[in-house]
């Protein structure tokens, strides 16, 4: 199931992503005249600001609307699949964020960002780990199985952290640390609606269109009692897989 993106709703709604992103920032540390991919760049939000601190940085992402948006930015940015990377040892480092749990085939990916960096480059990432949205996805088996979908099919990989060594280390990399980090994160006023509308939209256009209202307020409901205070704040049961490493 192919997960779809709307670069105005995400501009809205989901600027949280790029927002929270300041420790993986800090541990990328780029410099000016650094080149810099960012894989999975999304609208481009932290590409400027890789751009910003004087490194070269190329962007690329599978969504051409959120390239568009990227491009309207002045970026260098590209619809390209992450696991068809074409570059040899072209960069200094790869950054990416929020991205890399979307992805199906790991070892190409991480082949093709090793490929990319030059000897001894970084790559700097945060991705969903192990327990990320746990509480979200058991509300949409909850809601969904019953209607004959799998709430939890085709969406992401949140591994551990011995389990993400693991693919780092296949693919060629030397790691310098990597965390799992809970990161409970307050949501938009659009809340959880806003939030399933945009992170699970590939999901819910699956359902028909006479059932899918329904679907989205049970699920929410469900996620009330755990997930938004008692003056209607939603949070979201986030957990970061956080890594620094290196090319060797």
């Amino acid at each position: 199931m192919q997960q779809t993106w709307d670069a105005t709703q995400y501009a809205q709604k989901g600027r949280f992503v790029a927002d929270l992103a300041g420790e993986v920032f800090e541990l990328l540390d780029p410099q000016a005249g650094e080149r810099i991919l960012d894989l999975g760049c999304g609208d481009g939000a932290l590409t400027q600001r890789i751009a910003a601190a004087g490194a070269q940085v190329t962007g690329v992402d599978s969504s051409p609307e959120m390239i568009f948006a990227a491009r309207a930015l002045g970026l260098d940015a590209r619809v390209m699949s992450a696991d068809e990377l074409p570059f040899e040892t072209e960069f200094d480092a790869v950054f990416s964020n929020a991205a890399l749990h979307w992805m199906d085939k790991q070892d190409a990916v991480l082949a093709g960002v090793r490929r990319a960096l030059k000897p001894g480059g970084r790559f700097a990432a945060e991705m969903g780990g192990h327990g990320n949205i746990a509480a979200i996805r058991v509300a949409l088996q909850a809601v969904l199985r019953p209607l004959g979908f799998d709430g939890d099919a085709g969406h992401n990989f949140f591994p551990t952290p011995a389990e993400y060594r693991s693919y780092l280390e296949r693919a060629g990399f030397r790691i310098q640390q990597i965390d799992l980090v809970g990161r409970p994160t307050p949501l938009p006023a659009s809340g959880m609606r806003g939030w399933l509308e945009m992170f699970r939209r590939g999901l819910l256009e699956q359902i028909p269109a006479d059932r899918r209202e329904q679907a989205v307020e049970e699920t929410v409901a469900f996620l009330k009692p755990v997930l938004c205070d008692g003056e209607g704040n939603w949070t979201a049961d986030y957990v970061r897989l956080r890594f620094l490493a290196y090319a060797e």
